[in-house]
């Protein structure tokens, strides 16, 4: 991914750039009316899902019920390296 362009469908659809864009999406929305009742956690994986189900809509053929599983499991891991890569630079901020 080339830091100095915008997102493009086949870098979100990449495990850095879906980890990014995670972080990015949540820290601007999870103080929203509605939203910051829901877990941090639980709304990093709703936005990993759907990131991860658009861009492969976008950029796979064919679609199959077997892709669209592996969107779901991917996007446990984005959200967890997200929250994760949240932690580590909180963490480092307040040290």
């Amino acid at each position: 991914m080339i830091p100095d362009s915008f997102f493009n469908w086949e870098q979100l659809n990449t495990y850095a750039g879906a980890t990014i864009a995670v972080i990015l999406f949540v820290q601007f929305t999870k103080d929203l009316p509605g939203i910051k009742s829901i877990p941090t956690r639980v709304w990093a994986y709703i936005i990993s899902a759907v990131l991860l189900v658009l861009s492969t809509l976008f950029t796979v053929s064919p679609i199959t019920p077997a892709v669209i599983l592996l969107c779901f499991i991917n996007s446990v891991i984005v959200a967890m390296a997200a929250i994760g890569g949240y932690d580590v630079t909180h963490n480092i901020k307040t040290e």
